[in-house]
């Protein structure tokens, strides 16, 4: 049965799967546009019974300042990247601390940066890294919610069982753009790639919508790590089913459908929209890279890391204001064992290739002004290496005291450091930054005022951000 309950988790997302299985009688009868329908009704309701405002009264968040940016591509190093392995590399520092790679000059002078990561040393010049993001939370879950929400996460158990994705959780940024600036010509606000972040019976917080609903989550594309070229169909007809056969049969029906009942008067134009996500749908297009040049995607590289970035591009060229990539799964950033030879042999060149290849993608296409890139992940690495267990290949520990994060485009003024960690990278030395910042940021550079208020789930008023845009960011002016 099609879900049409607006609570009913099923509707966050389309996937092809699904649309296949709901088919084309559901779609044009009570499938598809159901769903729509009955995301729209209840996002209505809900803000006229919070908010005293009527449906289609909102639009942008009041007294918000005009934004920089189109949209946000937020890359994730789940797991934690080791801010000594990166970009706070300390080679005067104590052999077990420093580690076994070596710095390397970039573009530009000063800026200094791992021996593996020559394809962003070379374009510095665009790069603004940020070197004293902190925080204190030093498990996962809960630094994860961090980063991705900007908030705290509510209050939890000693258990990892007890810290899992909850509707009590603040939303992530995405969701919350949802929800403060709704849209309904069939372009996500936000869109997240290339698998949630799940390991076992742990959902990590921070990566849908929380306590806004599951209508406000944002649409996750599943792609498959051991496929990475494989073609995503998402959003894509039925095999023998094309858009001009699509509508025959639309009119056909047209001539003999009754009205739904429950869906209201507004029902056929739900269908249309929803033929037209599937016919005419920017993002269906955005998904399909048959017809993209195969020497751009060897330059993102033929991986997950590549296809996911890649599919980012042409995701906020279609339109979408917020994309989330993962580059990996939840602990793929989490060198407890093997640090070195995991970043060197698979995590840092193809990381290197993708993102070098994204920004160089951007700036091609003239959209790099438009789009805000971040990269971090939930937290750095410890200062000092060591095995895990007796007889493991060294590693580092989480270490959430100070790590870094990477800005480009977006009004960013590049070829900077912003904020300075001591000499064995522990600490900073310097103003902090932390993930309410980090959220300020992102909000400002969208044009939404941080100072929105949202209602939980027991209509209590929370802001949407108790935090301050990175300005440094903007005028070249390193702290």
């Amino acid at each position: 049965m099609v879900p049409t309950d607006p609570s009913d988790p099923r509707i966050a997302t389309l996937t092809r799967r699904g649309l296949l299985q709901i088919g084309y009688s559901g779609l044009v009868g009570v499938g598809l546009p159901a769903l729509l329908a009955a995301r729209a009704r209840a996002a209505e309701a809900e803000v006229a019974a919070r908010t005293g405002i009527k449906a289609g009264a909102i639009g942008h968040v009041a007294g918000a300042k005009a934004g920089r940016a189109k949209s946000v591509i937020v890359i994730l190093l789940s797991g934690g990247l080791g801010q000594h392995d990166s970009f706070d590399m300390k080679p005067e520092a104590p052999e077990g601390i420093r580690g076994e790679f070596k710095p390397i000059d970039t573009a530009v002078a000063g800026i200094r940066m791992c021996e593996h990561l020559p394809g962003l040393a070379s374009r510095a010049g665009k790069l603004a890294i940020v070197r004293s993001m902190s925080h204190p939370e030093g498990n996962h879950l809960l630094a994860v919610h961090r980063v991705l929400t900007g908030q705290v996460s509510a209050p939890r158990g000693a258990s990892d069982l007890d810290r899992v994705a909850s509707r009590n959780d603040f939303p992530c940024y995405g969701a919350a753009l949802d929800r403060v600036r709704p849209r309904n010509d069939g372009i996500p606000n936000a869109v997240a790639l290339p698998l949630r972040l799940v390991e076992g019976p742990l959902t990590w917080p921070g990566q849908d919508a929380g306590f806004l609903g599951p209508r406000h989550d944002p649409w996750q594309l599943r792609l498959d790590p051991n496929q990475p070229e494989a073609r995503d169909d998402s959003l894509a007809l039925p095999a023998g089913l094309d858009a001009d056969r699509l509508h025959r049969r639309r009119h056909l029906l047209g001539q003999f459908a009754t009205p739904t009942p429950g869906l209201g008067d507004d029902f056929s134009g739900q269908q249309e929209a929803a033929i037209a996500l599937l016919c005419d749908g920017r993002v269906g297009r955005a998904l399909n890279l048959d017809r993209e040049d195969p020497r751009l995607l060897d330059r993102y590289g033929r991986h997950l890391f590549g296809r996911s970035l890649l599919l980012a591009r042409r995701l906020v060229e279609a339109g979408v204001p917020i994309v989330q990539a993962s580059m990996g799964i939840v602990q793929t950033w989490d060198t407890h064992v093997g640090n070195f030879p995991r970043l060197r042999d698979n995590l840092l060149p193809p990381l290197d290739r993708a993102v070098s290849a994204l920004l160089d993608d951007l700036e091609a296409r003239g959209r790099l002004d438009d789009t805000l890139v971040v990269m971090l992940g939930e937290f750095g690495r410890t200062p000092r290496i060591a095995p895990l267990t007796p007889g493991a290949v060294p590693g580092r520990d989480h270490w959430p005291a100070v790590f870094p994060a990477v800005f480009a485009g977006g009004g960013v003024v590049g070829g900077q450091l912003i904020g300075k960690s001591d000499r064995i990278a522990a600490h900073a030395i310097s103003r902090t930054f932390g993930p309410p910042d980090l959220a300020a940021t992102i909000y400002n550079a969208l044009g939404v005022d941080t100072a929105t208020e949202l209602r939980d789930r027991l209509n209590r008023p929370l802001r949407l951000c108790t935090g301050e845009p990175i300005a440094p960011l903007y005028t070249a002016a390193a702290v």
